[in-house]
């Protein structure tokens, strides 16, 4: 049985929660939070769960064995640094710090800890993006022409996420919080990217986060990625990611929703009933079994954090 600590209660925190809470193999042992409130509150609904209010002392606790870190990206270095100071395996969420430096140094530390380093980019555990990925690997669009991603929200940030840092320049910006993911899977499918030009637009307010980004790269071979976005517009809030190809299109809309198309067809609503993606609990727990897994580290989450560095500069 894996016996997990969580370092964070926010909405964030509280969706892997639930998972562990479901999974067999995993017991949550501890949890923190600054809000002695919502600390005290999760380890009494849980049930024979310890509860703290200073970081530290979850990670000193000898009852855990792997942190799962679920604060703000301007906190996750001091956590996670300390960490792997105890060796305790992380689960990290994104993106992996906040800043290039921090994250290179957190992705060396990992690797010299010699413990399993692992971050939550759950569209690699989804049936869309895994069903996008295996019609990729089997030529669904044919030779690759263009990578796009397109980003509007209405209200940035979101009903469900109104947390300071969220909006500031500082850490938050839907480029860093919702663009990270799909940075993260262009660099899986498509490699590296390089010749990136970016245009932010910004408010008045000088703390707030962009309201509008305009970005152009290329592929290792030259293959453009179009990364555009938008907020305070009107409309529902929407996200697609665009493969588009010599002989077809693959989208995956808000998440969730593939559709795809050959050459001068209709998008379809693809099926993805028979799509069974890895569960990323799952996954840790084979890492830290000495199985192989399929997770995404600290070096993933750093070489997404140079793209993003790029974008927002």
């Amino acid at each position: 049985m894996l016996k997990i600590g969580i370092i964070g209660l926010g909405a964030i925190g509280q969706r892997l929660l639930s998972q562990f809470e479901e999974h067999r193999a995993v017991s949550i042992t501890a949890v923190c939070d600054v809000s002695e409130v919502l600390a005290k509150q999760t380890a009494e609904r849980l049930g024979d769960v310890q509860f703290y209010t200073d970081y530290q002392h979850l990670i000193a606790d000898g009852n855990v064995e792997l942190v799962y870190v679920a604060v703000p990206p301007k906190l996750h270095h001091a956590i996670v640094m300390h960490a792997l100071q105890a060796k305790k395996h992380v689960l990290c969420e994104k993106p992996l710090a906040n800043s290039l430096e921090e994250a290179e140094e957190m992705a060396r530390a990992a690797k010299e800890a010699g413990i399993v380093h692992a971050m939550n980019f759950p569209l690699n555990y989804g049936q869309a993006a895994t069903k996008f990925a295996e019609l990729l690997g089997e030529g669904y669009i044919g030779k690759l022409r263009r990578v796009q991603l397109t980003m509007n929200f209405p209200q940035w940030p979101r009903a469900w996420q109104q947390n300071d840092w969220v909006g500031e320049r500082e850490q938050g910006g839907f480029v860093l919080e919702v663009g990270v993911h799909y940075i993260q899977q262009i660099l899986k499918l498509f490699g590296e990217m390089n010749n990136i030009h970016s245009k932010l637009e910004f408010p008045d307010n000088p703390i707030s986060c962009e309201t509008g980004i305009f970005a152009t790269a290329e592929l290792v071979d030259g293959t453009p990625v179009l990364i555009e976005g938008l907020s305070r517009i009107s409309g529902k809030e929407s996200i697609g990611f665009i493969a588009y190809g010599s002989k077809g299109v693959l989208s995956i809309e808000n998440w969730g929703l593939l559709r795809g198309g050959k050459t001068g067809e209709e998008l379809e609503v693809l099926s993805l009933e028979e799509t069974v993606p890895s569960r990323l609990i799952d996954e840790l727990v084979k890492a830290i079994n000495g199985e192989k897994a399929e997770i995404y580290d600290f070096e993933v989450g750093y070489q997404a954090q140079k793209i993003l560095e790029c974008l927002r500069a």
